[in-house]
Parts: C-alpha cells; sequence; structure tokens
C-alpha cells in the first residue's frame, strides 16, 4: 500500500508559478514510478508528467517546457513545479503511484486526493 497527499495549490495570475508536492508513505516510494495528473470541471482526467525510478520523465504536451516533474527519494516526495501558467492549467492536480512509466491512468494503483490549481487570466 502507498498513500499519497498533495499539497501546494492555490489561486494564481497568468503567467505566475506553482509547487505542487506529493507525500508518499507505506511502501518503498523508489519502487514506483510516479506521476501527475489533472482533471478540470466537465472534463476527463488527463496525464501532466511522470518520472520513473531511475529518473526518466515524461510529459503531455500542452505542458512541455513550462512544468518540471521531480522527487525526492530521501523525503518520500513527489515535486511538480509549474511556470507559466495558463487558465487552462485550472484543474484538480492529483499524483499517482504505479508499476510502469504510462500516460493512462489506469496503470496508477494509488492515487491522492487532489490539490486545486486557479490560475486567472
Amino acid at each position: 500500500q502507498v498513500q499519497l497527499v498533495e499539497s501546494g495549490g492555490g489561486l494564481v495570475q497568468t503567467g505566475g508559478s506553482l509547487r505542487l508536492s506529493c507525500a508518499a508513505s507505506g511502501r518503498t516510494f523508489s519502487m514506483y514510478v510516479m506521476g501527475w495528473f489533472r482533471q478540470a470541471p466537465g472534463k476527463e482526467r488527463e496525464f501532466v508528467a511522470a518520472i520513473d525510478s531511475g529518473g526518466i520523465t515524461s510529459y503531455a504536451d500542452s505542458v512541455k517546457g513550462r512544468f518540471t516533474i521531480s522527487g525526492d527519494n530521501a523525503k518520500r516526495t513527489l515535486y511538480l513545479q509549474m511556470n507559466s501558467l495558463k487558465p487552462e492549467d485550472t484543474a484538480v492536480y492529483y499524483c499517482a503511484a504505479g508499476i510502469g512509466i504510462s500516460a493512462y491512468g489506469s496503470s496508477y494503483d494509488y492515487w491522492g486526493q487532489g490539490t486545486q490549481v486557479t490560475v486567472s487570466s
């Protein structure tokens, strides 16, 4: 079992930055692929970024060059640095843990409760 708790969401203006954190507890954090997903009102959940135990990363095209995913195994924490935020980035952001790096939510076994990010225009 892995427990995930996100934090760091909030309200920010267009062009601003936020850093999301996801604290993990339970089974060994470094064993898992960790990912970020988001879901906007009325839309389906979508992949944002993922990182595997070797540091290999994957990003959605919509966030490439603006968002950076990273992890700190010692602190058992996953991060998502979000820069140059746009109103269309507004969503609830979820972190997830799985076995293989994937853009499909069904590939992840554990999910956090989510944190709200709102970008005002």
